[in-house]
C-alpha cells in the first residue's frame, strides 16, 4: 500500500490543486455557503478517518444536553436507507449508518439523530420538525461547505497531526493543510495520557494558531468493562478472545489491550467493513468476541453471535475543559 501510494506521487499535485481551488472558489463567494441564525457546530477533520470524531460528538452531547435539544447530521456512511432519515424505534445501522445508530442508540431519549448526505437538506428538515433542535452538530462535515457552520472543531491526531501529513493520494489529507484556518478550535485527539507540558508546546508551535483560534489536547480512556446489551464482563477477568475492529486505526485499542497483557487474537477489517454471511459465520465460531462500539452497531443483530459478542466503551477527556467549555458556550450565546 505504501509504495502504491508513492508511486501515485505525480497525481498528488492535481489533488492538491482541485481541493485548493474548491475551497477558494467558496472562499471568494463563487461557490455559495448557506448560514444560519441558529447554532450549528461541525465537528471534521483533514485526513481521511480515524481522528476521534464519534467519541468527540458523544463528548459535546453531554456536555450540552442539560442545557439545549441537541441535534445530530450525518451523512449515514455506508447505510442502505436513501435521502434525510431520523432515528426512531426502527432504527438500525443499516438505515442510519454505524456511526449515528451508536449515537442513536446511546443517546435517544436526549437528542434527535439525522442523516442526510446534502446536510442543508438535512437541516431544514430538522428546522421544520415540531420538535426543533437548539444546536445542531454536524458530523463530519468539515469539508461540506454549502454549509457554513457556525463553529467548526477541527480534529488530528498526536500520532498522525495534519501538519506532518500531505494530500491525497501519496498523504491523507482530504484538503491542503491551510484548510485548518477555518476552525475555530483545534483538538489533538489520542495523546498519551503522560503527555508534558513542554511537547503540548512543540505541538503548539506547529500547529501555529491564529488569533482567533485555540488548540486543546485530548485523549481517550477505555472502560474496565465489556458491554453488551444483556450483559457486562470485568476486562481483568478476560482470557483469551477475538478481536475484531472495523475502524480505521485500532492501534490505541490493541495497545490498550496489551498493556493489560491480555491473550487475544486480532481479525482487522477495513474502516466501516460490511461483513458478509462467510464472515459471520467464521465469527460464529469464536467463543468470545470483543470490538469496538461503533463495529458492535453492524453485529449485534445477528443471531449467531448473541452471548459471545461484546465492546469496550471508550470516553474523551479534554485538558484545559472549563477553558473548552468556556469557548463553546461563548459562541452558543452569541
Amino acid at each position: 500500500m505504501k509504495l502504491l501510494r508513492y508511486l501515485l506521487f505525480p497525481v498528488m499535485p492535481i489533488y492538491y490543486l482541485v481541493t485548493w481551488l474548491r475551497n477558494k472558489l467558496f472562499d471568494l463567494g463563487f461557490k455559495k455557503s448557506k448560514s444560519y441564525d441558529f447554532p450549528v457546530i461541525c465537528v471534521g477533520n483533514l485526513s481521511t478517518g480515524g481522528t476521534g470524531k464519534t467519541p468527540m460528538i458523544e463528548y459535546l452531547i453531554k456536555l450540552l444536553k442539560a442545557d439545549f435539544k441537541i441535534a445530530t447530521l450525518s451523512r449515514g456512511y455506508k447505510r442502505k436507507s436513501k435521502g434525510f432519515q431520523l432515528g426512531n424505534d426502527n432504527a438500525s445501522a443499516e438505515v442510519l449508518g454505524d456511526e449515528p445508530f451508536q449515537f442513536y442508540n446511546k443517546f435517544k431519549d436526549d437528542v434527535l439523530v439525522a442523516v442526510d448526505a446534502d446536510r442543508q437538506n438535512g437541516i431544514e428538515k430538522l428546522m421544520a420538525l415540531g420538535n426543533t433542535p437548539d444546536v445542531i452538530l454536524l458530523d463530519d462535515a468539515f469539508q461540506h461547505r454549502k454549509v457554513k457552520a457556525g463553529f467548526n472543531i477541527l480534529l488530528t491526531t498526536y500520532e498522525n497531526p495534519y501538519f506532518k501529513d500531505v494530500v491525497l493520494p501519496t498523504g491523507n489529507l482530504r484538503e491542503p493543510r491551510r484548510g485548518a484556518n477555518r476552525a475555530q478550535v483545534i483538538v489533538v485527539t489520542k495523546c498519551p495520557s503522560n503527555l508534558s507540558e513542554n511537547e503540548k508546546q512543540q505541538i503548539f508551535k506547529c500547529i501555529a494558531p491564529n488569533k482567533n483560534q485555540q488548540v486543546f489536547f485530548s485523549a481517550i480512556t477505555y472502560a474496565d468493562c465489556l458491554f453488551s446489551d444483556k450483559e457486562r464482563l470485568e476486562i481483568n477477568a478476560l482470557n483469551t478472545f477475538t478481536l475484531v475492529t472495523g475502524i480505521a486505526n485500532p492501534k490505541p485499542l490493541v495497545d490498550f489491550l496489551e498493556s493489560k497483557n491480555l491473550k487475544f487474537e486480532h481479525l482487522n477489517f477495513n474502516d466501516h467493513h460490511d461483513f458478509s454471511e462467510i464472515e459471520i459465520e467464521e465469527l460464529s465460531k469464536k467463543e468470545l468476541i470483543l470490538t469496538t462500539e461503533k463495529d458492535y452497531m453492524r453485529l449485534k443483530d445477528y443471531a449467531s453471535l448473541k452471548g459471545k459478542l461484546f465492546y469496550l466503551p471508550i470516553t474523551v477527556s479534554v485538558d484545559r475543559e472549563a477553558e473548552f467549555i468556556r469557548v463553546l458556550k461563548l459562541y452558543l450565546k452569541a
